[in-house]
């Protein structure tokens, strides 16, 4: 609960069992914590579904014999062989525009020459200045490329034998077998993002909650949570459900610290989401809250000499075992009893 400490050491005070608003009390030992100022966040929670981010498959852009493919779980990084058709491998490049064309001099320009020749400058092999237009320069990077990794030197590069992705990427899937011969456009693996990220459908009511850049508390199924940041939110979306069809908004979420969801793959989690914020206001555990008379509320404040009084109160924001409360007599930093803690 942002703002807000946790609730002081647990003190033991006497106070009598027979109890009025406005008496004080003593002589029996009961608990107690501390009324704090600070910022109460209440909560809307959403279910989500862990799981790695930029999920896509990858096609053969050649024909040929399967002859190596990687292992699901295995990470692929920027100039490493994605899978090999006749013994000849396919090469991961790191681009957002698909290749679609072979790369040979005398190409019209365009942003996929830039994006190789990007790569080929972070493997060490172009040394000027990436752009559009496919040169001499580009032609030597690619046959210096060619030559370190044992391909025939042509200084051009057929179409399908790199596979441009936006990051290095993780084998979710091997959709083929070595020694299979396979065709362009042939299903040859499923890939996805290193990075983790959560699904949610949040309901059209709280659509208010989904704002790009906002803050959310993630639970985990280990019982742990970690913080999350909303980086999407979609269009609303009807969807079918157990309960017939429903209008959600998809939010996606990514997470501040991928290393607090461990091995999980995939996984439901749940998504807290900011829903009402209450700033410099006084607050103690619901626990603390006593039933009065009629439908008012009241807390049992001790003094300085043990004796305890129970004080009216105006309650506010119930948000993470905490409650607002408000009235005459109660102040930060007095201890209230909080029966069974």
């Amino acid at each position: 609960m942002a703002g807000l400490l946790g609730a002081g050491a647990v003190s033991v005070y006497a106070y009598n069992t027979t109890r009025s608003p406005g008496t004080a009390k003593e002589n029996l030992h009961v608990n107690t914590a501390p009324i704090e100022r600070g910022t109460l966040t209440g909560t809307t929670k959403a279910s989500g579904t862990l799981a790695f981010a930029v999920a896509r498959d990858v096609t053969s852009g050649l024909g040929g014999v399967v002859t190596s493919l990687p292992a699901t779980g295995k990470q692929i990084h920027l100039g490493q062989r994605l899978f090999a058709l006749d013994n000849v491998p396919v090469f991961l490049f790191r681009g957002t525009v698909p290749a679609w064309r072979a790369f040979q001099n005398g190409m019209d320009d365009g942003p996929d020459v830039k994006q190789l020749e990007r790569s080929l400058a972070t493997l060490g092999y172009f040394d000027g200045e990436p752009d559009e237009k496919f040169t001499l320069r580009t032609a030597n990077a690619i046959w210096a490329w060619q030559k370190a990794t044992g391909q025939k030197r042509t200084g051009t590069i057929e179409l399908g034998r790199i596979v441009f992705a936006a990051g290095d990427v993780r084998v979710a899937a091997v959709k083929t077998t070595a020694g299979t011969q396979i065709g362009a456009g042939s299903p040859v693996l499923g890939i996805t993002g290193l990075d983790k990220k959560v699904d949610v459908d949040l309901k059209l009511a709280d659509q208010q909650l989904a704002v790009v850049g906002g803050k959310v508390t993630i639970d985990l199924p280990s019982g742990e949570s970690t913080r999350g940041t909303i980086t999407a939110v979609g269009v609303p979306t009807e969807k079918e459900g157990s309960n017939g069809k429903t209008v959600v908004i998809p939010v996606v979420v990514s997470l501040a610290d991928p290393a607090a969801a461990g091995p999980l793959q995939q996984a439901t989690v749940t998504v807290n989401f900011p829903s009402a914020v209450r700033k410099n206001v006084l607050s103690v555990p619901v626990g603390a809250l006593q039933a009065l008379d009629g439908d008012r509320f009241g807390v049992e404040v001790v003094g300085k000499d043990g004796m305890t009084q129970r004080v009216p109160v105006k309650t506010g924001l119930f948000a993470g075992g905490r409650v607002e409360i408000s009235g005459d007599g109660i102040a930060d930093g007095q201890e209230v009893v909080v029966p069974g803690v």
